[in-house]
């Protein structure tokens, strides 16, 4: 039987609970019109799995303290943030089945609210003197904005190596739950390495993470998305950049074209996922996300056994057995 979050939380279930109420204080503000936008955002939470990450890594690796739900804010405060300024870049009108803020308060409102939230979050820690968690969370944000800027730059000419998408992954998705890791050790009183070690976890269970979201562009098993989003939007990812490497000369640029020009009809796009099945995309995405997996199980397996531990362990399988 699969996993179930709920299940997975169970060592920090009471800690949960009291993050959503210590999380919803600190989204409040004295302007009418943000505090009705931060209630709409709080209302619509996603799996919260990055707070679980900070709490679990707590656990794995010292005490759960009241610096934890700090960081565990500071993490929330940040996604929510990169999501809004998300949808403004991708002028998206949903999320998460819900109206995007952009969609109902317009591009103008949403930049603003996202500047607010990322502000909130750097306040908390400066306010609190959480300074190394100040530097951690700071590095990601960084991150998440390169890895957004150097995959504008190379979708224009579809050019993305394999080795460039690993870091724009690394970048972009990975570097926030490495940030998770990073600051759930950190705010547990644990020593350097261990914090550094957490951080290297985060980063593996964060690559694995996102080539299972690329996978559901192609209808493996489970779908979690409409097939072929990232096709349409002309975003690269490893089942197809692979699929490209394998191909010759005069497929390669058919399919090239095809996403440059036809990505907007749905027969084309149906064209460049058999392609990509057909040229063993899948498979290879498959066992890459299966290194990575393997890796942070392994670096896991160096901290102390413990139901904390036990519970990140399952959270890891869940990231990649999720179903969206």
């Amino acid at each position: 039987m699969a996993l179930q979050l709920k299940d997975i939380q169970a060592p920090i279930a009471t800690e949960m609970m009291e993050f959503e109420k210590k999380f919803r204080s600190f989204m409040k503000s004295k302007v009418f019109l943000l505090d009705q936008i931060m209630g709409y955002i709080v209302k619509r939470k996603g799996k919260q799995m990055r707070p679980m990450f900070v709490f679990l890594s707590a656990g794995t690796t010292g005490e759960i303290s009241e610096r934890t739900y700090r960081a565990a804010s500071f993490i929330e405060l940040l996604h929510t943030a990169s999501l809004v300024h998300d949808d403004v870049v991708d002028d998206s009108n949903y999320r998460r089945g819900f109206f995007s803020i952009n969609a109902l308060w317009k591009n103008k409102i949403a930049v603003l609210v996202g500047d607010y939230m990322l502000t909130r979050a750097l306040l908390l820690a400066v306010d609190n003197e959480d300074f190394d968690m100040l530097k951690i969370g700071s590095e990601a944000v960084k991150e998440i904005s390169e890895g957004e800027l150097l995959q504008i730059a190379k979708a224009r000419n579809l050019d993305i190596t394999e080795e460039l998408y690993y870091e724009v992954i690394r970048q972009k998705t990975a570097s926030l739950i490495a940030a998770c890791c990073a600051m759930g050790a950190s705010s547990s009183g644990c020593d350097k390495d261990t914090i550094l070690k957490m951080k290297e976890f985060g980063l593996n269970v964060g690559m694995a993470f996102q080539i299972k979201d690329d996978l559901f562009d192609y209808g493996t098993e489970e779908i979690g998305k409409p097939l072929g989003i990232d096709i349409k939007e002309k975003k690269m990812t490893l089942p197809l950049i692979y699929a490209l490497s394998t191909a010759s000369y005069s497929e390669k640029r058919r399919i090239i074209r095809i996403v440059k020009n036809n990505s907007n009809r749905p027969k084309k796009v149906q064209e460049v996922i058999s392609f990509v099945k057909k040229s063993g995309g899948i498979e290879y995405a498959v066992k890459v996300m299966g290194d990575y997996h393997k890796k942070a199980v392994e670096i896991l397996y160096t901290l102390p056994e413990s139901d904390f531990r036990n519970s990140l362990e399952q959270l890891v399988q869940f990231t990649i057995d999720r179903s969206k």
